[in-house]
């Protein structure tokens, strides 16, 4: 009972929360047809006169949102062109009519369960009070279901209209407060058409991101080779034909020239596995996350607090996840001035998520310089999302969500 009694205050307080939009709402109804009849007259102040009504959608959608447990985003697209222009592709968006339906239909229903609602708590306590003072008050005046005039009624009905009151807040109540929310959510959601539009634009960039990525990588990759492997082995090749012409006539001279080979083949083994680790780090695959995540800590200038939880995940996703940290930490210790750091990594059902933070100075800006973005891109590539929160003097924490399968 305790619990129902909770979650029925709970639907009380949303749907009484709603009169802030439900009341505006019904208030511009009646501007509302004042601007369908003269619309051709107004088409040129329409965007001006959607921003309220976006406004008032945009305080629901949080409001309904919170309800849910889940975000509802807004369908709304940047203005196209001067005032007419954009009229004209507000009047053919279903957006802007799908609003206006939520507007009237918030504005006819809002405000009566939300009256309902808060009604209904008052009435029970003073409906069970009835048989104490019904006879004292004027004839006629005190009623449960009927007109009280006796004491079988008083000591009946009341207790019996109480007990509806209590079944209608316990059960009624929350369900419309969900009615509420959901109606908010399929109203001022976006479409499923215009989020599968949505989807594969978001896609398009995020592959079109990929190839960039592949591309620069492998434009890293040829230039490491070329400036260092390759330049490195050209040199050996010369150090052994000008030790194969010197060894009969200085033997010596020869030997040195072979020993400065062989070191030039040991700079050059390092410079590629230097390459290997830039395209998959060999640690992840001896180690696994975890060992490699607390190596790659324990190599940094500052201490790092680091923290891998969860099982395994597919090796294109851990690869992402040890490259995140790895430039996280990186620019940390050049840029942030920090004297701290802690890193989480943990698997969550179907996603793994990657959190830095640093108690530096921060102010970091994805904008500026290469590290965050090709995080971005990494992240992205991967159908990823990323988020930064760098206030100046706070710190930094980087936060990313990759997406891993079951």
């Amino acid at each position: 009972m305790t619990r129902a009694l909770r979650r029925s205050a709970g639907a009380t307080g949303y749907l009484a929360a709603g009169l802030r939009t439900s009341v505006p709402a019904l208030a511009g109804l009646a501007p509302l047809v004042a601007v369908v009849v003269l619309l051709f007259a107004a088409l040129p102040w329409l965007p001006a006169a959607a921003k309220p009504l976006r406004a008032l959608a945009n305080a629901e959608r949080r409001r309904a949102g919170r309800a849910l447990g889940r975000e509802i985003p807004e369908p709304y697209h940047p203005p196209e062109g001067d005032g007419l222009r954009e009229a004209l592709r507000l009047v053919r968006s279903p957006v802007l009519w799908r609003d206006v339906a939520w507007m009237v239909l918030h504005g006819l229903t809002g405000l009566c369960v939300a009256v309902l609602a808060v009604a209904l708590w008052p009435a029970i306590p003073f409906t069970c009070s009835l048989p104490l003072w019904w006879w004292a008050a004027p004839e006629g005046s005190q009623a449960a279901f009927v007109t009280l005039d006796s004491w079988p009624k008083a000591l009946t009905l009341p207790f019996l209209q109480g007990a509806l009151d209590v079944f209608l807040l316990l059960w009624l109540v929350p369900r419309l407060a969900r009615w509420q929310a959901l109606l908010a959510a399929a109203l001022l959601g976006p479409t499923r058409r215009s989020a599968l539009a949505e989807r594969v634009e978001r896609l398009s960039e995020t592959r079109a991101g990929a190839l960039e990525a592949h591309g620069a990588e492998l434009r890293r990759i040829e230039r490491d080779l070329h400036d260092g492997t390759q330049a490195q082995l050209v040199a050996v090749a010369l150090r052994l034909g000008l030790a194969d012409r010197r060894f009969e006539a200085d033997p010596e001279a020869a030997r040195a020239l072979f020993l400065e080979a062989r070191d030039g083949v040991e700079e050059a083994l390092t410079q590629l596995r230097t390459v290997i680790r830039g395209i998959y780090p060999p640690i992840l695959s001896d180690r696994g996350l975890d060992g490699a995540l607390r190596a790659l800590a324990a190599g940094q200038p500052i201490p790092v607090a680091m923290e891998v939880a969860g099982g395994r995940s597919p090796a294109a996703v851990e690869a992402a996840a040890y490259f995140v940290v790895a430039e996280a930490l990186t620019n940390i210790a050049k840029h942030s001035g920090a004297t701290e750091a802690a890193a989480s990594v943990r698997r969550e059902g179907a996603h793994l998520r990657v959190r830095v933070r640093d108690n530096g100075k921060g102010g970091a800006d994805p904008g500026r310089g290469s590290g965050l973005a090709g995080i971005r891109r990494r992240v992205a590539a991967l159908d990823g999302t990323t988020r930064i929160d760098s206030p100046d003097g706070a710190g930094t924490t980087l936060e990313v969500d990759l997406p891993c399968g079951s």
